[in-house]
């Protein structure tokens, strides 16, 4: 005598959050512990240091030109929340914001890239301190952040004329993004003042 088993079938159950949304939480936290490293090293290397910080013969940071940046890449961010509300209204109305956010971006990171050929010029480098080593390191991962939050973007754009942008994938990109232009202040902050 055999029993058969019955089974009840479940519905289906919608998560609380995306699943590329949550993946690129778990990353982001990972991340900003990474950070959280590299800034405490500078905090350690700059307490420990005889002398003046940064070192007198070396090239000052550009603050005031970074600081010009930093209200750019802050901009991307409000107008790329601009673009996912009305993408919640009506997708294709957020092709322009978030083009503008896009180009915004590109600017904050060309900018960044024109600063370091100068400072480059002017004798910082990574190896002529621990300024330099720090500046590089530190500003280099957040550039490398950019550029990928930045194609990622790039991406929900070509999605988004295509009429394919779901909103699981244009909401992981979104955080992404602004976990970009919230941890510049910090760094802008900690490396540059």
């Amino acid at each position: 005598m055999s029993r058969s088993l019955h089974v009840i079938p479940q519905p289906a159950r919608t998560p609380v959050v995306d699943n590329a949304v949550m993946g690129t939480v778990i990353f982001i936290v990972t991340e900003a512990m990474m950070f959280g490293g590299l800034i405490s090293a500078l905090a350690i290397v700059r307490a420990g240091t005889l002398g003046p910080w940064p070192p007198p013969d070396q090239p000052r940071l550009p603050i005031e030109a970074t600081a010009f940046n930093s209200v750019v890449l802050l901009a991307s961010g409000a107008v790329l929340y601009l673009a996912q509300r009305a993408f919640k209204q009506q997708p294709i109305s957020a092709k322009r914001p978030l083009q503008l956010a896009i180009g915004l971006g590109t600017f904050f990171v060309l900018f960044q890239g024109f600063e370091w050929v100068q400072l480059i010029a002017e004798g910082l480098t990574i190896a002529s301190s621990s300024l330099g080593g720090f500046f590089y390191l530190i500003v280099g991962v957040h550039a490398l952040h950019a550029v990928g939050a930045l194609v990622a973007l790039v991406i929900m754009y070509q999605r988004l004329t295509r009429l394919q942008l779901l909103p699981g994938p244009f909401q992981a990109a979104q955080v992404f993004w602004y976990f970009v232009v919230g941890m510049w202040p910090i760094l802008y902050v900690q490396v540059y003042l």
